[in-house]
């Protein structure tokens, strides 16, 4: 185990010294003709034909979806094994931090859209039944000496109501990432209230009023059009989104930038095989709008109460917001 840690260490610092370039004119990874700040988005609309970025470059928006659907159909198979690599095992503490923001009660209708490989839906439907096993304890102490009054009661409810069963959708546009959550499921034996559904988070194929909660977590960054995707939630339903995003902190100043280039990228060649597409991530968050931006956009699309929870310094941000 230690010489197979030491094989993949050299490994690492050899590619990241060979790839070390990754930087120009102080502006990390920027290529030339796009030297916008972080916040802009490169949009223009020249002759009709609408481009938008993909990472650091500037793409028709149609070629967009076609190349971000390539990256997740490359890293499937290593997607949640780079999770770990990258955050260092800290985004299963962001899941965690999200679910118990979100606090979901049983009978709640979840809608985890990017859902990719299932992992907010895994704890979603978790949470919900440790929810629904401690109502069921407080039940059975409240009970112990019933009146025939509360006996009624109870019955009638229970009559009126019958049980309660909640649901996850995970929305995909990516097959390969559904594929790969699926496996998960099944391995882990869950199934019971889980769906899975191939679907475009801009055009979503869903019905009104159909859920509770929308989430989207890291997937939001990888959409043409953000205002679109916060806009089409119609539904009366709080929305919980989770992003990384350019450390404006003062906790890890340029650390994180170092790491986010210079690491990041060879971790991807190393456990994925795929140093490009994992580039492309770390420049899609830079592309982002920050924590303030895009709480007013949430806003824009109709959700009141949008606060946002900062993560590990600002490196993860958490957006809710609520429509009525």
């Amino acid at each position: 185990m230690a010489a197979s840690m030491r094989l993949l260490f050299r490994r690492v610092i050899r590619l990241s010294h060979r790839n070390v370039n990754v930087t120009a004119a102080g502006a990390p990874g920027r290529p030339a003709g796009c030297w916008e700040p972080p916040s802009c988005r490169c949009f223009s609309e020249a002759a009709g034909d609408r481009s938008t970025h993909f990472g650091f470059e500037t793409v028709p928006e149609t070629e967009k979806a076609k190349r971000v659907y390539k990256v997740f159909e490359n890293v499937a198979q290593k997607y949640d094994t780079m999770n770990d690599a990258m955050s260092l095992g800290v985004h299963r503490l962001w899941k965690d931090t999200l679910l118990h923001v979100m606090h979901p009660q049983p009978g709640v209708r979840l809608l985890d859209v990017a859902g990719g490989t299932g992992d907010i839906a895994f704890r979603f439907l978790e949470y919900v039944r440790f929810q629904q096993e401690r109502q069921k304890r407080r039940a059975a102490r409240s009970m112990q000496a019933p009146s025939w009054q509360d006996i009624s009661n109870n019955y009638s409810t229970e009559e009126e109501d019958g049980p309660q069963e909640s649901r996850a959708v995970v929305c995909d546009i990516n097959k390969e990432m559904l594929r790969v959550g699926k496996q998960k499921a099944d391995g882990l034996g869950i199934s019971a209230g889980l769906s899975w559904v191939v679907g475009d988070a801009e055009e979503l194929p869903f019905d009104d009023d159909q859920f509770d909660i929308y989430t989207i977590a890291f997937g939001i960054r990888n959409v043409t059009h953000i205002d679109q995707v916060t806009g089409c939630i119609v539904t009366t339903a709080s929305l919980m989104l989770r992003c990384f995003y350019e450390d404006r902190s003062f906790i890890f100043p340029g650390l994180y930038d170092a790491y986010s280039f210079q690491m990041i990228p060879v971790l991807g060649e190393v456990i994925a095989g795929d140093w490009k597409s994992y580039q492309y991530l770390v420049e899609s968050i830079r592309k982002f709008p920050d924590q303030e931006e895009f709480k007013g956009m949430i806003e824009d699309a109709g959700f009141y109460s949008v606060k946002y929870y900062n993560l590990t310094g600002g490196v993860v941000a958490l957006h809710s917001g609520f429509k009525l």
